[in-house]
């Protein structure tokens, strides 16, 4: 996952004002059906009513959305280059991958040996040609698209994304992955759509990465996790955005929405996710706990340097019975970077006998700044809630001690911060997990030695 790269690509870019005529032009490149066409159009005017959310702990430039480029498409037959840098990840054996540039699939893998067993994975695009009842049904039924400001300027302009649905009583035998990549300078507006039906399994991991750019870009994105009658979707996530120059001037703003909901009894969602990159971060990976006996797990490892701001956590809403979640945070805050963790827990009167554990672990390294906010809501005196934080500094005396027997100094930091880290690394997909300690390590030894 590296930023450096940068790939020349045969690319068209329309439209350079957000306006109605912009979403007509990407209705009509990608001949779209009416429905969502309206879906689109009504999205655009709701903006009109939503303001950029204020409350954030951290400064945020204003965006001019008038002076942007949203939308471009490519030339996938004569793209030489293209086609020579997402052949670099289609060597992975047993994995399928949706490649993604500027927020636009121009190759998915083993989407044959999936349909076999009726597995749906494919661009969003192509599932709107192809599926267009699925896509209709469930289309912003988990993040409307008046949720906030950022959801409704994804759901008016949204490009393509991925779209997955296993059904009943079959468990995906591979491990589906899309690598999303900013390669130009234009704002990226992908969705996923993920759906599990009843008595099915899928493991997703998404990778993302930006090349070097000269100005900020703006990447919003929308996910939905559908989960029925004892159905599991892991979802994982390893964002390496470019974080900018000095004072990360230059880097992605990265204002995603994604939420989850269990539908039915007995469904699990689980979010892993690993941030690295980007300017300035907004992510609150969700779930809602609409089934009896439904789970909800939210796993995060967030590492923050220089002067990136990163604004985190989760949010969980009990609507069943007897359901249950759990909140695993690990962050770092190295230098003069800014990291704040943002927690809802909410059960309502009539969600009986849940339960929630959350824990919130943090390291500061030099003049980094940890903030932690979480809020419970509880209405039901019959439920369980459990909240621990700590926030820490890797002592002298601990790197002197390693030192003393032997162990160089970047290792010193690798020990400490591989064990702080390791309950959560050992969940992510095994076939990912060296990259995913190179990419860790790399940027620890980087910003510290």
């Amino acid at each position: 996952m590296n930023n450096s790269y940068y790939s020349i690509i045969n690319s068209f870019q329309i439209e350079k004002i957000y306006c109605e005529n912009l979403i007509n032009e990407i209705s009509y490149i990608n001949n779209e059906p009416n429905w969502l066409k309206s879906f689109r159009i009504n999205s655009f005017y709701c903006l009109k009513n939503q303001k950029i959310p204020k409350w954030g702990n951290f400064f945020l430039k204003k965006m001019f959305l008038n002076k942007s480029s949203y939308y471009n498409f490519h030339d996938k037959n004569n793209n030489y280059s293209l086609k020579k840098t997402y052949k670099k990840f289609l060597n992975f054996k047993n994995k399928a991958i949706d490649f993604i540039y500027n927020s636009v699939s121009v190759k998915t893998t083993m989407k044959k040996k999936l349909s076999k067993l009726g597995i749906i994975f494919c661009s969003l695009n192509e599932a709107i040609k192809n599926y267009s009842d699925l896509i209709k049904k469930y289309l912003g039924t988990v993040v409307k698209p008046n949720d906030n400001f950022f959801s409704c300027l994804n759901s008016s302009i949204f490009s393509d994304g991925t779209f997955v649905y296993v059904p009943k009583n079959i468990i995906c035998p591979l491990e589906l992955s899309s690598y999303f990549r900013i390669n130009d300078e234009v704002g990226q507006f992908e969705r996923t759509l993920i759906i599990c039906d009843k008595n099915s399994q899928l493991s997703y991991l998404e990778g993302c990465t930006a090349s070097i750019k000269k100005k900020n870009q703006l990447h919003s994105a929308v996910v939905e996790l559908i989960s029925m009658e004892n159905s599991i979707i892991k979802y994982s996530t390893i964002q390496n955005w470019y974080s900018g120059k000095k004072f990360n001037l230059n880097g992605i703003y990265n204002f995603v929405t994604k939420r989850g909901i269990c539908n039915q009894k007995n469904s699990i969602i689980i979010w892993i996710q690993i941030e690295t990159g980007s300017s300035i971060t907004w992510k609150y990976p969700s779930c809602v706990l609409k089934g009896n006996f439904s789970l909800g797990e939210f796993y995060s490892i967030s590492i923050s340097n220089n002067y990136q701001q990163i604004d985190t956590g989760t949010k969980i809403l009990y609507l069943g019975n007897f359901c249950n979640s759990y909140i695993n945070s690990k962050s770092i805050s190295i230098n003069n970077s800014t990291q704040t963790y943002r927690g809802l827990i909410k059960i309502y009167n009539f969600s009986n006998n849940s339960k929630n554990f959350t824990s919130c672990d943090s390291i500061i390294i030099g003049n980094g700044k940890i903030f932690t906010f979480p809020i419970n809501f509880i209405n039901n005196k019959n439920c369980l809630i459990e909240h621990e934080a700590s926030i820490s500094k890797i002592s002298y005396n601990e790197i002197f001690f390693l030192k003393k027997k032997g162990i160089f100094n970047s290792n010193c930091y690798n020990l400490l911060i591989n064990n702080f880290f390791f309950e959560i690394l050992k969940k992510i997909p095994s076939e990912f997990s060296y990259e995913i300690n190179d990419l860790l390590y790399s940027i620890i030894n980087y910003s510290i030695i």
